[in-house]
This record gives C-alpha cells, sequence and structure tokens, in this order.
C-alpha cells in the first residue's frame, strides 16, 4: 500500500527524506531488507537503544514502509514482528545506490561487505538509471528537469 500524504512539501526527494529522517532509519531498513523482522534481532543487529529503535519502527510502520504483525511464542508474552511492505522493498534500490557510492567514494579497507547480485543468475549488479525501454542510461545523459508542478520561486 502506497501512503498519500496531504499537505508537506512538494518535493519527492524532501518527502522521502522524512520518512526516513536520520541515519537509524537506513540501518533498520538494510536490516529488514536482510530478513530481519524482530525487535530483538534489529537491536542486536545494530547496537542501537531501545527507544530509539522503537521511534524508528514506529515511524517506519507509520510511513506504510513497514507492516506490523503481532506474534507469541510458546510461554512468551505476546510481541511485534516488522515486515517490509512493497513500498519498503522498493526501498533496495535506495539502500543499493547508497552502497554503491559509498563503495566507490568511501572504500573500505578490506573490500566491500555486501555485493549486489541476481538472486537467479549470480551475476554482479548496479544501480543505474534504465530508460522506458529497458536500457541503462549513462549518468552524464541524465538530466532532472523541472515540471508544472514545481512551486514558483
Amino acid at each position: 500500500m502506497t501512503k498519500t500524504i496531504r499537505g508537506g512539501a512538494p518535493c519527492s526527494i524532501a518527502r522521502t527524506v522524512d520518512v526516513l529522517k536520520d541515519p537509524w532509519s537506513f540501518m533498520v531498513l538494510r536490516e529488514a531488507l536482510d530478513g530481519v523482522t524482530r525487535f530483538a534481532d534489529f537491536r542486536a543487529g545494530l547496537g542501537i537503544a531501545s527507544d530509539i529503535l522503537t521511534e524508528r519502527l514506529t515511524a517506519l510502520v507509520e510511513a506504510g514502509v513497514l507492516t506490523r504483525e503481532q506474534y507469541q511464542e510458546p510461554g512468551s508474552r505476546a510481541r511485534h514482528s516488522y515486515h517490509l511492505t512493497a513500498a519498503g522493498t522498493e526501498l533496495a534500490v535506495v539502500i543499493g545506490a547508497l552502497q554503491q557510492w559509498g563503495d566507490e567514494h568511501l572504500p573500505w579497507q578490506a573490500g566491500p561487505t555486501i555485493e549486489r547480485r541476481s538472486a537467479r543468475t549470480g551475476r554482479p549488479l548496479h544501480v543505474a538509471f534504465v530508460d522506458d525501454r529497458g536500457r541503462e542510461v549513462p549518468l552524464e545523459q541524465v538530466s532532472f528537469r523541472r515540471t508544472a508542478s514545481y512551486p514558483a520561486r
């Protein structure tokens, strides 16, 4: 489900940044894309304080990036798990682009910690602009053009 935000900034970048807010949101999203669903596993994997994690998970649920589902293990109290929505899964492109940029411009001495590969073929992947015919467009040929919806200055 895609959320429609009424009001707010007309800029899609500003609205997206408002959802992701801070570095912890990106790290929570990274973990969710890796299959993490439980609060304790997010906390252990990230080393994040419980109150900050609760805030980030709540904000991501409210933004439609994650859903919250209740589960209960035998002998334990009911808890929540967090699952990516379709919109959350689509943020893999954003996370992949950030990772690709970091690997290129801020490389880790020991090399990349994660590789982007096709699940079907195992071939390496990179994030790119692709036109409506499925062809990759080199960055130097990409332009960002204002539309009629762009606010007047």
